[in-house]
């Protein structure tokens, strides 16, 4: 059986888990209404993307 011949330091073990964490969502404000809303989504409250009205609200 293949145990550890040393412990992983606690440094060794966080630059390990380094990649394992939440991201935070791209959120900017709508040009038209000023909400907020997630990158490169049509707006939920006004319907405008990319300054078109795109759809009704």
């Amino acid at each position: 059986m293949a145990v550890p011949k040393r412990k992983t330091s606690k440094s060794k073990k966080r630059m390990r888990r380094t990649h394992k964490k939440l991201s935070v969502p791209g959120i900017t404000t709508c040009p038209q209404c000023g909400e907020m809303k997630l990158s490169h989504r049509v707006c939920s409250s006004c319907g405008n993307y990319d300054g078109k009205q795109v759809v009704e609200a």
